[in-house]
């Protein structure tokens, strides 16, 4: 049995965030460990950095400096995610084996004198990765300060060299099994592109013109797949020396780059840097609503706890303009990844860089030491967290589910389509955030999951959709669920090959559609009205209904008149379509209506706008995400557990505050 989060947390959530003392004189590290734990640190990531450090020159071993930050931090009590360094490759590895350096679509070396600069095809790489980590994982695999172990960082590095190519095509035999399968696959007839033999095919380099798109969709598979089995080579030499301790890597938040899905399935802890403000800066609300999907995201991957691997302690260092957080932020963006399931909350870094290209990246001890308000924060956030530990490993309960795909968002984005203004993840994020402002809480599922325990199925938006995913939303909306729909979904199958109709035919019955006659983008800044009064942007389509009704209609455009919403009973259940998207208010009251419909209210009622409300174990977590003091009614007396002090018929949060209410 593999092990999990709660192997590490041990019943208490874990505080931290990334140490690197290679980075400093020794005489800093004593200091550092004494303030950790006078900040309440209880976990350390140790190591992501430091190949050049440990293997100084091909073959050398040099464990000196982790030997004693290790040994610090286990006399401390302070546990540590030990790092494979293999992210970062020091500079011999590139000039000694220039094949292990990536190249781009057009062929250019990606050099090194960054990070991630590595081809995850390379043999090269993988063999001096790997014995690295053979390597760590004998010496430090039974030491006393080990709670977790953390592969390479941030995987996401792509690689169109010969070495990828050979590989791409060994994949793509697995995959097809034979030319012509591929060329079926492929719709190589289109433009003469059919292959007579596997060795005519490349990674889709740079070309003349518009490439293939679904040799662009298997090749973002396959570079998914290959980072991949880096991470499971190095995952299983860490867990052949030490089985009883979990191991994860750090995902970017819904980054294109991997299939999460696949790759939670590998992991025993799910994990994820959040960084959720956005250009506008983190004062913007939309960081907050941004960080709930993220959040939700992840808790869906691991199928309960999760690890926030990295946040910021007040600014970042690559907006155009990276303003700090104002006070209070950071702990209320904290608690509410632990309001959304997470058990362990580390940040990016712990003490700020003197030099390199993230001196400027905020740290829990930023430049001006242990005196500054960052710190203070830092600490008095530490000092809380143990009055939330009793919602360690507890579930955060969720009867909506939103479908995501990573080969659907994929393929959706690809060159040749309808309007490259419609970007997947903004609208997944729009009708996410619509569930949000209404205090939905949801899951987000693969479409080939069990969708039994949710009542309200929302599909913003899956241009691919299998058949086996298909036939399982039918039987969930047949067996009384509710389904409500965005336009451009299950017009493809796998091979992005179009579907007859416009939109499968399982899908037009489920909705109650005759056909899709035409897709009708809309061009950027235009929108249309509807005859609720409502508008949509982005999109809308022309529709032929076959038992569908109306709920609202286009007033104005070329499709006046025409069904712009409509609603559609399939067995015991109710499928709405969406053929544009409503602005946001329009599309939280849509999405409101259906949850009450299919029995899901959210867990308190008549709360504040830009309050967010939702539950976990034991305790409903109340989040002000306002720059104004509120009021939240409560229907019955309650006690928040983070001051002890108890509320009868309502509780006032200032803003940035947060409650942790236990009845």
């Amino acid at each position: 049995m593999r092990p999990t989060l709660a192997d590490a947390t041990r019943g208490r959530i874990l505080f931290g965030g990334d140490w690197n003392p290679e980075q400093w004189p020794e005489e800093t590290w004593h200091e550092d460990v004494r303030l950790m734990r006078e900040a309440g640190v209880t976990l350390a990531t140790v190591g992501v950095f430091s190949w050049a450090s440990v293997e100084p020159r091909p073959g050398a071993r040099d464990f000196r400096t982790l030997d004693t930050v290790l040994g610090l931090l286990d006399d401390a009590g302070i546990g540590a995610c030990l790092a494979t360094p293999t992210a970062s490759p020091p500079p011999w590895l590139g000039a000694r084996h220039p094949e292990t350096l990536p190249r781009d679509e057009h062929g250019a070396v990606v050099w090194y004198g960054s990070r991630n600069h590595f081809c995850p095809s390379s043999p090269a790489y993988r063999e001096h990765a790997l014995r690295l980590t053979q390597d760590l994982a004998a010496r430090y695999g039974s030491h006393p300060a080990l709670r977790l172990w953390h592969i390479n960082n941030e995987y996401g590095t792509a690689c169109w060299c010969d070495t990828t190519a050979a590989h791409f095509r060994t994949w793509l035999q697995a995959r097809h099994g034979t030319l012509d399968a591929l060329n079926d696959a492929w719709g190589t007839a289109f433009w003469s592109q059919r292959y007579d033999d596997w060795a005519e095919i490349l990674p889709p380099r740079r070309a003349q013109y518009l490439p293939n798109p679904a040799h662009l969709l298997d090749f973002k598979r396959f570079t998914s797949d290959a980072l991949l089995e880096c991470f499971t080579a190095e995952r299983d030499a860490v867990t052949a020396a030490s089985p009883r301790v979990p191991v994860t890597t750090n995902l970017m938040p819904l980054f294109p780059g991997i299939d999460g899905w696949r790759w939670a399935a590998e992991e025993d802890v799910v994990s994820v840097d959040l960084y959720p403000d956005p250009a506008a800066g983190p004062d913007d609300p939309a960081g907050a609503a941004h960080g709930a999907l993220v959040q939700d995201l992840t808790r869906s991957q691991a199928r309960g706890p999760w690890a926030l691997m990295e946040q910021a302690a007040s600014a970042v260092s690559w907006r155009p303009v990276n303003k700090p957080k104002p006070p209070g932020l950071t702990r209320l963006w904290s608690l509410q990844a632990v309001a959304r399931g997470a058990d362990t909350l580390c940040f990016f870094q712990w003490r700020q860089s003197r030099q390199g290209a993230e001196k400027f990246h905020s740290a829990m001890l930023p430049h001006s030491g242990p005196r500054s308000r960052v710190h203070r924060e830092i600490r008095a956030l530490g000092a809380e967290l143990p009055a939330l530990d009793a919602v360690v490993g507890t579930a955060v309960p969720a009867r909506v589910a939103v479908l995501h795909d990573w080969p659907s968002w994929w393929a959706a984005e690809q060159p040749g389509r309808p309007s490259d203004q419609v970007s997947y993840p903004a609208v997944l994020a729009a009708w996410h955030h619509a569930l949000w402002r209404r205090n939905l809480t949801c899951d987000l599922a693969h479409p080939e999951a069990d969708l039994t325990p949710y009542d309200l199925l929302v599909v913003p938006q899956l241009y691919l959709l299998g058949d086996a995913a298909l036939d399982s939303l039918a039987a969930r909306v047949h067996a009384g669920a509710t389904l409500v729909c965005g336009f451009l979904t299950g017009v493809a199958d796998p091979d992005d090959r179009v579907r007859d109709g416009g939109t499968d035919a399982r899908l037009r019955r489920i909705l109650g559609l005759a056909a899709v006659h035409e897709w009708w983008p809309l061009a950027p800044g235009e929108t249309v009205t509807l005859d609720d009064g409502t508008t949509g942007s982005l999109w809308s389509e022309d529709i032929e209904p076959a038992g569908a009704t109306t709920a609202a209609a286009y007033a104005t455009g070329p499709l006046a008149g025409h069904p712009a919403i409509t609603r559609h009973r399939h067995g015991a259940g109710t499928a709405w379509y969406v053929f544009t998207l409503p602005d946001p208010i329009a599309l939280a009251d849509l999405l409101s209506r259906a949850a009450a419909a299919a029995g899901v209210e959210p867990p308190l009622p008549a709360v504040p706008p830009g309050v967010e409300a939702v539950g976990r174990g034991p305790l409903l977590f109340l989040l002000n995400h306002t720059a104004a003091p509120v009021e939240v009614p409560l229907p019955t007396p309650h006690t928040d557990v983070l001051t002890g002090r108890h509320h009868t018929t309502a509780i006032p949060l200032p803003p940035n505050g947060v409650a942790a209410l236990r009845p």
